[in-house]
């Protein structure tokens, strides 16, 4: 047999989640079914996070993503991304196919936002594939000019 890095790590992996739910520190759940091509999962949707003066800023990539289905929510500076990415329809039989590299399925992802955010003003917009998430900072979190007086 062959050594295979990879896969021993992945077994490592296994194994250090199994001690942590046995002591009921579970992280993150690990769905072997990733999102993308390779051989550990990864965190769906990919984004891109980035802030200015006034508002924090999410952008989701999540093609195929029924807006419908999508649910966000934001508790204190984490939003919370979840939603279905559907999978090809019934009526394709799984014989009919020569490859099949686009998962499908249901998704979470936790965001940690760089600082605090006025809950009650978040917008979100979908176009081409995009979610774009503005989250407007809350007062105390934005920058505050300060005057210097010269004597």
């Amino acid at each position: 047999m062959q050594w295979d890095p990879l896969r021993q790590m992945e077994e490592l992996r296994r194994e250090i989640d199994r001690a942590f739910e046995e002591f009921g520190m579970r992280t993150q759940p690990f769905s072997p079914l990733a999102f993308l091509p390779g051989r550990a999962a990864r965190r769906y949707p990919l984004i891109n996070l980035y802030e200015d003066r006034d508002a924090v800023y999410v952008e989701a990539l999540a093609p195929g993503v029924d807006p419908a289905s999508f649910d966000l929510s934001v508790v204190r500076n984490v939003l919370t991304i979840a939603g279905e990415k559907r999978g090809v329809p019934e009526e394709v039989k799984p014989e009919a196919f020569h490859r099949n590299e686009r998962a499908a399925g249901k998704f979470v992802r936790h965001v940690q936002l760089p600082v605090e955010v006025d809950e009650g003003q978040v917008k979100a917009d979908y176009k081409n594939g995009m979610l774009i998430v503005t989250l407007p900072k809350a007062e105390r979190a934005k920058p505050k000019q300060i005057t210097v007086h010269v004597d």
